[in-house]
């Protein structure tokens, strides 16, 4: 996947050269924006495509995803969605401010190494959405930004199906099997829970979020992973004995498989 970087004013942009672009000037995204911005930026690629607002102006929000950063389901051609996620602050600094982020470095924000790491998973054939593109927004010492990613399809989060008991064995072990891939290409995710596991219809597990995340030399932060997944099983499912079958699968993968 060729990534590449365009710098304008005060905003930043990385995005996969054979997604961004061909989706920017498509019959649904050629839409002009208004003459204002037309004038001021002639590219076809421009910061609104990673706001909100400029989705739902034009009726292409199809959904909505729970959690912080209320990240929007966008209809960006006939046959393909996004995922569009803004970058929201938890905890007590969100009380300070629930977007902004202290600028050190365009490759040191979080959405280009989110961006950079999920392409080089998805170059290695590993279960992440295709990344589309990132937006950095520079306001002197502080930025805010946004990460597009292409939806799933007909995906449900493995911790629905676990509140509805609808994870059998077979998900469960593919599920196992999936985060040992992910461990063996050195990958830690930091937030590894039960929302963050996508299930397609095929039954088949995708790792999503890896805001954060990087990779590491073997080490004890994955069985901090495990424990935290396992924390988020028992959680939705009220025992521990699910989250084993998990782990069973995982210990028992010993050959990464794509």
């Amino acid at each position: 996947m060729r990534l590449a970087a365009l710098r304008q004013k005060n905003w930043l942009m990385l995005y996969a050269t054979d997604s961004l672009s061909d989706a920017a000037t498509s019959h649904q995204l050629s839409q002009q924006l208004s003459q204002q911005q037309s004038q001021q930026q002639p590219h076809p690629l421009h910061p609104a495509l990673f706001q909100q607002a400029y989705w739902r102006e034009r009726n292409l929000v199809v959904g909505e995803a729970p959690g912080r950063g209320s990240s929007l389901f966008l209809q960006a051609g006939d046959a393909e969605q996004w995922v569009l996620r803004p970058y929201r602050r938890g905890g007590l600094i969100a009380k300070l401010s629930q977007k902004r982020y202290l600028w050190l470095g365009e490759e040191r924000t979080r959405a280009f190494r989110e961006l950079r790491l999920t392409a080089t998973l998805y170059d290695q054939a590993l279960p992440v959405p295709r990344p589309v593109g990132c937006c950095v927004t520079r306001f002197g010492a502080t930025y805010e930004a946004a990460l597009l990613t292409v939806r799933v399809p007909g995906a449900q989060a493995l911790a629905s199906l676990l509140a509805k008991g609808a994870a059998n064995d077979v998900l469960l072990e593919r599920v196992g099997n999936m985060i040992k891939r992910f461990h063996q290409a050195g990958l830690d995710h930091v937030d590894l829970n039960a929302r963050n596991i996508l299930v397609d219809p095929a039954g088949k597990p995708w790792l999503i979020d890896l805001d954060r995340c990087r990779l590491r030399k073997k080490g004890s932060w994955q069985a901090r992973n495990l424990n935290r997944l396992e924390r988020s099983v028992v959680k939705f499912t009220g025992s521990p004995d699910t989250f084993l079958k998990i782990k069973s699968s995982y210990h028992s993968s010993e050959v990464i498989s794509n």
